[in-house]
């Protein structure tokens, strides 16, 4: 496999380019082809056939991109498809968001009582629960689905009071619970990261963009096809635009991003 080739990447909406931007502070001289389902958002609230279809047009999307290994950027698609799209397309490494944030979750925790907040698509899979005890057993899994936040981040509202509020009433939820590190299992989550440290300042938390782009660091060390690529490129894609969602990609990659619209891609 030639190692230039880009990494795929894809998610409903905005919340994948926090993965994005994860890789690329840790693998600048990685390629990446990014696309943002926006005519479908978000997936959290539909149902497992409808995810399923939906994340492998994306797939073979990118897939057709010539890549080297695909992301799977988002915890509703991870959570309800990697099986389905790993068996479409079994020649190139696959990670989903779900395993790297449970490991990392496990390796922090102190007393491995730990919380996960996701769409409810995410928590009623029970992907977390079942990756994080797996791995260890005796682990204390609390999961509770909190799908207001991600329309609120869609629509810009991350700094909004009402974020606050709503924030708080979720995370409210674990207060008798015990928990010493809070999972955030929803790419947009990170976003927010800032928020859920002003209300609970002593819940360590996992950020799944920055576990998912070590695990994609570390399969590509594995199998030898790190990029030595000089002049790396990203390239965009959606199936829609908003004005939200250009500004959204401002905040989280920093610059203004030249995005292209593939009409029927899904």
């Amino acid at each position: 496999m030639d190692r230039n080739l880009p990494i795929g990447i894809f998610d409903s909406g905005v919340g994948g380019l926090t993965v994005v931007k994860a890789i690329r502070d840790l693998l600048p001289s990685e390629s990446i082809i990014y696309f943002g389902d926006l005519a479908h958002m978000p997936y959290g609230s539909k149902g497992t056939k409808t995810v399923k279809t939906l994340a492998l047009n994306v797939a073979k999307f990118l897939y057709n991109q010539g890549i080297k290994i695909l992301v799977v950027a988002c915890n509703t698609a991870t959570s309800n498809a990697l099986p389905y799209i790993k068996s479409e397309f079994s020649d190139i490494p696959i990670i989903g968001v779900v395993e790297p944030g449970s490991i990392e979750a496990l390796n922090i925790s102190e007393n491995k009582r730990i919380g996960v907040i996701g769409t409810t698509r995410t928590i009623n899979s029970n992907a977390y629960l079942e990756t994080i005890t797996s791995i260890m057993p005796s682990a204390r899994v609390f999961q509770y689905a909190t799908p207001t936040l991600v329309p609120l981040i869609e629509d810009g509202w991350i700094d909004h009071p009402g974020m606050y509020l709503i924030l708080n009433d979720y995370l409210s939820y674990f207060e008798d619970k015990d928990i010493d590190t809070l999972l955030l299992g929803c790419t947009h989550y990170p976003l927010i990261k800032k928020n859920i440290k002003l209300l609970r300042p002593a819940l360590k938390i996992v950020d799944s963009a920055e576990s998912t782009a070590k695990k994609v660091k570390e399969t590509l060390e594995k199998i030898n096809i790190l990029s030595n690529n000089s002049e790396s490129f990203i390239k965009f894609f959606a199936s829609d635009i908003s004005e939200v969602f250009i500004d959204l990609t401002k905040k989280i990659m920093g610059d203004y991003i030249e995005i292209n619209i593939v009409e029927g891609a899904t």
